[in-house]
C-alpha cells in the first residue's frame, strides 16, 4: 500500500474560483493535459484527504467496515483516478458519495463512478445539479458549460436528499450530514464523521478568503455569517475541519470566518445604507488587518460578492 503524504503548505488559500474555472473550461483548450495525479493526506487510519492540481476540490476517503464513503469528487476526468488512488488505500468497494455542494469541481468526477454507488446531497443541491447553472463571479466561457450529467444520460446525479439532517451508517462507521442554511450556495452539505471527530464543510469554508457567492446556485452574502456561526455552535464534538480547497482548520477558525463574513456583510450593508455604489465599496475595502493569514481578495469576487449583498438588501 503507497500513500503519498501532501504537504499543506503546497495549498494556498482563496482557490475556489479557478478550481470552478477549471470545471467550466477544461485546462488545456482541448489540448494535452497535465497528468491527474492524485496526491493524499492521511488524517487517521480510516480518513484521507486526496488533493490533485486542478482537480478542483478536497476530497475526503472514509474506509468503513462495509465498503468506503467518498465526499466530493473533483473535476471532469478525476473520477477514475481518484478510484485508481482509492484501491491502493484499501480493497474495500465504493458504497456511497456525498457531494458538499453543486459546482462541477466537486460533482463532475461522479459519473465515472460505478452506477450502484449510492449518491447523497441536500435537497437544493440535486435541483442545482439538474441545471448545473453557470456560477457567480466567474468569468462564463463563450458557450453555455455541458451539464455532465444531462450529458451521461443522469448517471452521477444523487440518488438520495436530505432537507436538515441524515445519518449514514452506525457506530464507528457513522456520517452525520447537516444542513445549517445558505452561504456558498443553497445546499451546502456539511459532512461528520463523529468517530473521528472530523468534519468535511466543502466551498462554504473553502480556506481563510472571501468566499465565492454564487447567487446562481442560491448563495447569500447576507446569510452566510449566520450560517457559518451556526456550524461552528453545533460542533461541539469536531477537531478538524476538511476545507474545501485548503490545509485543515479548527473550530475557532470557523467561528473566526464566520465573524469575518457578518463583519463584511455589516461594512456593505452601511455603505449602501450611506448612499454609496458598489464600485465605491468594492474599490475602498481592504483586508482588515486582524484577519492574519487570509488572502487578498480578488478584485472581481470582491465587486460581484457586494453586488450579491446588494441585490439582497432591496
Amino acid at each position: 500500500m503507497r500513500r503519498g503524504i501532501v504537504l499543506g503548505a503546497l495549498l494556498t488559500f482563496g482557490t475556489l474560483s479557478f478550481a470552478v474555472a477549471a470545471y467550466q473550461q477544461p485546462p488545456g483548450g482541448g489540448g494535452q493535459q497535465a497528468p491527474r495525479v492524485v496526491e493524499v493526506e492521511k488524517l487517521k487510519d480510516n480518513l484521507f484527504v486526496l488533493r490533485g492540481m486542478g482537480g478542483g476540490g478536497n476530497t475526503a476517503v472514509f474506509v468503513t467496515a462495509n465498503g468506503v464513503v467518498v465526499v466530493d469528487t473533483k473535476n471532469p476526468g478525476w473520477g477514475q483516478p481518484i478510484l485508481n488512488k482509492i484501491q491502493e488505500l484499501t480493497s474495500k468497494p465504493i458504497t456511497t458519495i456525498i457531494n458538499t455542494h453543486t459546482h462541477g469541481d466537486h460533482v463532475s468526477g461522479n459519473v465515472e463512478f460505478p452506477a450502484t454507488v449510492d449518491i447523497v446531497t441536500h435537497e437544493n443541491t440535486k435541483s442545482n445539479m439538474e441545471k448545473m447553472a453557470p456560477v457567480t463571479s466567474l468569468t462564463p466561457p463563450q458557450t453555455p458549460p455541458t451539464n455532465i450529467f444531462k450529458a451521461n444520460n443522469g448517471k452521477g446525479m444523487p440518488k438520495r436528499t436530505f432537507k436538515d439532517t441524515m445519518s449514514l451508517g452506525s457506530g464507528s462507521d457513522k456520517v452525520d450530514l447537516y444542513y445549517f442554511g445558505r452561504g456558498h450556495t443553497n445546499g451546502d452539505a456539511w459532512v461528520v464523521f463523529p468517530a473521528l471527530r472530523i468534519m468535511h464543510a466543502g466551498d462554504i469554508f473553502s480556506g481563510k478568503n472571501l468566499p465565492l457567492l454564487d447567487a446562481n446556485n442560491g448563495g447569500s452574502g447576507v446569510a452566510i455569517g449566520d450560517t457559518l456561526a451556526k456550524a461552528a455552535n453545533s460542533a461541539k464534538n469536531v477537531d478538524t475541519i476538511i476545507t474545501g480547497h485548503s490545509t485543515q482548520m479548527t473550530v475557532t477558525d470557523l467561528r473566526e470566518y464566520a465573524d469575518f463574513n457578518r463583519e463584511f456583510l455589516t461594512t456593505v450593508r452601511e455603505a449602501k445604507k450611506a448612499g454609496k455604489s458598489v464600485d465605491d465599496v468594492a474599490n475602498s475595502w481592504t483586508m482588515p488587518a486582524k484577519y492574519t493569514g487570509y488572502a487578498a481578495p480578488q478584485p472581481a469576487r470582491l465587486k460581484s460578492n457586494v453586488q450579491v449583498i446588494f441585490n439582497e438588501l432591496k
